[in-house]
């Protein structure tokens, strides 16, 4: 009986399929267990074997839960809002719903193919209206509450207006500046007036912002899509341009996302990256008078208040609002020329690139302890959303203001003294200041605090905690996301009654942009007749909740009832890659936080344990096509029959290629030329699935693409070899592998397997089809523990013996170890290593077969299905109790020693620990090689190492 896997993985899909093996209840007695991938944007190209990744570990995870008893939570849908659909609409001429709709069933059915365990009736899609119906009501919510520093919760806005109604703006005393009325003036407010107050408060909000605009995509660009002034999609120009736009107010919740960190399992370097992003930062904002209107003062933030003596110029944000008024008259066209570079400029870029630039304004301001005048620069480093968008810079003590100061020339003073080499900056805390007027001989570490009490006794600057993070923009002026459920009328923002959701999406005929910047729904007059919001919600707001209605999918009452989300949340296991480390994993955390003081939910953290897994790369292959200079007759030739030199052949020197050319010039294309001459040699990259290893396969090349039709080839003997890099995975390089046609080759099962024993799953690496073969052989002689291709049935229901009993309870505990830790490479290496020791027993008895079909059942889950029911059982081994392993069974009581004779290893033998030197002596000159090695002779000495080595000296 052959191993027929493809017939066997179909049989057992289509069965799993029918029985609804899959589906998951809510009522279940079982403890719960929920196990989740980040969901995929249904992209037209499908699957590559690089995707998959995530989602097999999970799915191994998934199904060992399920045998240990666990009620597994184990869904997949699609984030099919976005820019990417959109974009391909427009480009294809095909509406994005329609485009979305065949990708989705493309990933479904690559995704079937592979044997995942989900269960598809929890499938969600953000762009379908039964969906993006709760994110409405869940925006809703948002913009209906504010946030109460006293009690550090998100609240209803309707108690907030009702603290007004009483206390004036008293009700929030101490928490928010900016605001000063009385009861009875509120009362006596416009409602246009209330609500401009209230906008300020709304955990969704809508204001002015200075956006990434690109004008060819007709949208604002989120700061890490824009590269080097231009789109990361379609290489469009971006501009910095003042826009309408809808925001959360993220920033509120910024000590509880860094205090959460300490309560979920992320990697070290996830929850680093977290707060580097939030930014929490301590120091105080100091004003410094500007010389020529000492009245008017600049206001800068800074960690280090110790170091105001040694700020030797100050930077302000190319976007602050004091530059027209700081900007002299003989530095304008700088400044203006300058502004427009820096507006072509993301914040990242900004703050990654290595170059300094930077303008005078023209202006000084004035030290407010020793009236010094320092100059005021204006400099792209600095951000305007950070801190008051000015800092006070000190060369000696920051390697940033310290280059600036070198390229500009401006003088440096030395506050930290021997600490400062002149050579680069010293951010040193351990210095007794100098040159620092009253701070001279303090301790830097001690004079922050004494500076900040000295600033708040003179009324100049006060403590201050300050973030890097900001509110996350929350509109897109595009067609593709969520409409708002928001009504404008004489300027006032009016919620949507909740029982008119969802406000669905309108067909349209053009995605170009509406008037002034607005989205392509400011285009119908049908739906601005209504003064519905214009701009959409952007890709991540179905994404930041969607764990959630996996949970109660179907429930047309709420977005997750609060007695499934008690039974399931948080998720346990979450798995993605690190590409969303701080975008979708703060925002989807900051909702889950805010649903959790809502009473929504009981928790407030979406995730235990985060694993990132690493990226499959390509192994990329390369041809290397010669450029001649040559008659025209000749350049024809070359273009129409190519000639492709071998990559040991390229290493060679021109004058050797030139002869090789004019072989081929002679031979093939039918021509003898002495004046010929190579140029150049271009590297191209070609299909990897036209290269056995790295021989090219010509007859397919040549097939190809029409222009290599006729190309023509010099060998290495004989062969056409190519050459490779490891980059990442792109159709665009041609290194992609379509995951169909390995599981069509080689089955679900093993392709499965030997994606997790590429390493750990955690890691990136290159992929290599050539090793799969490993693994498919593995799995056949796994089946010939069970069936014979000649004899048939092997398998007995014998006992077995202690060796067996033995090498099973090793392979289980190893399994249960290595699983439970996602330790899957090593879980598949053990899986290969008791196959060998089994079949070296020739191990064929059931009660050992079936035990470690159960283990290998997450990782192969259609072969193990199949034996299992040959061994006679009928329920699904999906079903069966995960073995637990007995203690007896792991402790060893003998070892294989390696025997050498005078220091050469000849033979090896497996003595009892508890053997002594007399009866190890014994065992080993009775052996048989070590007799006749010995050809006679007495050893001088046996020399015995326990739990080492033995050792005869002849």
């Amino acid at each position: 009986m052959d191993y027929s896997f493809n017939d066997i993985e179909k049989k057992w899909q289509e069965r799993w399929r029918d029985d609804q093996v899959y589906k998951v209840y809510n009522d279940s007695s079982k403890p719960g267990c929920y196990v989740l991938d980040m969901f995929p944007y249904p992209s037209g190209t499908g699957l590559h074997v690089g995707h998959p990744l995530g989602y097999i570990a999970s799915d191994i995870f998934a199904r060992y839960k399920r045998l240990k008893g666990f009620n597994v939570l184990h869904p997949m849908g699609y984030d099919a809002f976005g820019l990417p659909a959109e974009q391909y609409a427009i480009d294809h001429g095909i509406h994005p719903l329609v485009s979305t709709k065949q990708n989705i069933l493309n990933f479904r059915e690559q995704l079937d193919r592979i044997g995942f365990s989900f269960d598809w009736s929890r499938q969600v899609n953000t762009a379908e209206p039964s969906y993006y119906k709760w994110t409405q009501w869940i925006f809703l919510q948002l913009f209906n509450s504010w946030y109460d520093r006293r009690t550090n919760q998100a609240r209803p806005i309707d108690e907030l207006i009702a603290s007004f109604e009483k206390q004036g703006s008293d009700a929030v005393s101490g928490q928010h500046s900016g605001f000063s009325f009385t009861a009875g003036e509120w009362d006596a407010y416009s409602e246009k007036q209330q609500q401009d107050i209230l906008m300020e408060f709304r955990l969704a909000y809508c204001g002015y912002g200075e956006v990434n605009w690109c004008e060819a995509l007709g949208t604002v660009l989120a700061n890490d899509e824009v590269i080097n002034g231009f789109s990361e999609r379609g290489g469009f120009p971006v501009i910095k341009k003042k826009l309408r736009q809808w925001y959360l107010r993220i920033t509120e919740y910024a000590d509880r996302l860094l205090d959460g960190l300490d309560k979920v399992a992320f990697s070290d370097a996830m929850k680093e990256m977290q707060t580097n992003w939030i930014g929490k930062s301590f120091g105080a904002e100091i004003d410094f008078p500007i010389a020529k209107t000492p009245e008017k003062k600049l206001r800068v933030y800074t960690t280090r208040p110790d170091t105001i003596f040694g700020a030797d110029f100050m930077v302000v944000a190319p976007e602050h609002e004091l530059i027209p008024e700081l900007t002299t008259q003989a530095e304008k066209k700088n400044v203006d020329t300058y502004i427009v570079y820096v507006k072509s400029r993301s914040e990242r870029e900004r703050m990654a690139e290595k170059k300094i630039t930077g303008c005078f304004t023209g202006s000084y301001v004035l030290n407010p302890f020793s009236g010094r005048q320092v100059p005021v620069w204006i400099s792209e480093y600095v951000l305007a959303g950070y801190g008051t968008g000015a800092i006070m810079a000190v060369p000696c003590g920051d390697e940033r203001d310290f280059r600036f100061a070198r390229h500009f020339n401006i003088p440096v003073t030395n506050i930290i003294g021997s600490h400062f080499n002149g050579l680069e900056a010293n951010p040193t805390k351990d210095a007794l200041l100098e040159n620092s007027d009253f701070l001279n001989g303090i301790p830097m570490r001690d004079a922050i605090s004494f500076v900040i009490e000295k600033l708040e006794e003179a009324a100049i600057g006060n403590r201050r905690v300050n973030y890097k993070m900001r509110d996350a923009a929350f509109s897109r002026q595009r067609y593709w996301g969520e409409p708002f459920p928001i009504i404008w009328k004489n300027g006032i923002a009016y919620p949507m009654d909740e029982k008119d959701l969802p406000l669905e999406l309108p067909e349209v005929d053009s995605y170009k942009p509406g008037p002034d910047g607005e989205g392509p729904l400011a285009n119908l007059p049908e739906w601005t007749a209504k003064h519905l919001e214009t701009n959409t919600m952007p890709g991540y707001a179905g994404s930041s909740w969607y764990f959630l209605r996996y949970m109660d999918p179907h429930n047309e009452k709420a977005f997750c009832s609060r007695k499934a989300s008690d039974y399931w949340g948080p998720v346990d296991l979450y798995i993605g890659g690190t590409e969303h480390a701080v975008g979708h994993l703060l925002y989807s955390r900051m909702w889950t936080k805010f649903l959790f003081d809502r009473g929504l939910i009981g928790f407030d953290e979406p995730y235990r344990k985060l694993l990132n897994q690493g990226m499959i790369q390509g192994s990329s292959r390369f041809v290397y096509r010669i450029e001649i200079n040559g008659s025209d007759e000749m350049e024809a030739l070359a273009k129409q029959k190519p000639v492709f030199i071998s990559a040991g052949i390229k290493t060679k020197s021109f004058p050797e290629i030139q002869n090789s050319i004019k072989d081929v010039l002679r031979e093939s294309w039918g021509v003898e030329s002495k004046n010929v001459e190579v140029i150049s040699v271009s590297t191209l990259h070609v299909d990897v699935n036209l290269v056995d290893g790295m021989e090219l396969n010509i007859p397919e090349f040549r097939k190809w693409r029409t222009e290599f039709a006729q190309a023509n080839f010099i060998l290495e003997n004989g062969k056409y070899i190519c050459g490779s890099e490891v980059e990442k995975m792109s159709k665009s390089k041609f290194n992609t592998v379509n995951p169909n046609e390995l599981v069509e080759k080689y089955g679900a099962d093993t392709f499965r397997m030997y994606e997790m024993f590429l390493g750990p799953v955690e890691q990136s690496k290159p992929w290599d089809t050539k090793g799969i073969e490993g693994v498919h052989r593995f799995l056949r002689k796994l089946w010939r523990l069970f069936f014979d291709e000649i004899k048939g049935r092997v398998w007995t229901n014998s006992p077995a013996t202690d060796a067996e009993w033995k090498v099973i309870h090793k392979a289980i505990k190893k399994l249960d170890e290595d699983t439970e830790r996602f330790s899957f490479n090593t879980a598949v290496s053990a899986l290969m290593i008791t196959v060998n020791e089994l079949g070296e027993l020739k191990s064929h008895k059931k009660e050992i077969l079936e035990k470690l079909l159960i283990i290998l059942t997450p990782y192969a889950p259609h072969i193990s299905e199949e034996l299992w029911h040959e061994l006679g059982n009928d329920s699904t081994i999906l079903d069966a109790v995960y073995p637990g392993y007995d203690q007896k069974w792991l402790v060893e009581s003998s070892k294989s020693y390696p025997v050498a004779i005078n220091g050469k290893t000849r033979t090896e033998l497996t003595i009892g620990l508890d053997a002594n030197q007399q009866q190890v002596e014994a065992l080993v000159l009775a052996d048989a090689i070590v007799r006749k090695w010995l050809n006679g002779s007495s050893p001088k000495k046996v020399i015995y190492v326990p739990n080492k080595m033995i050792n005869i000296v002849v």
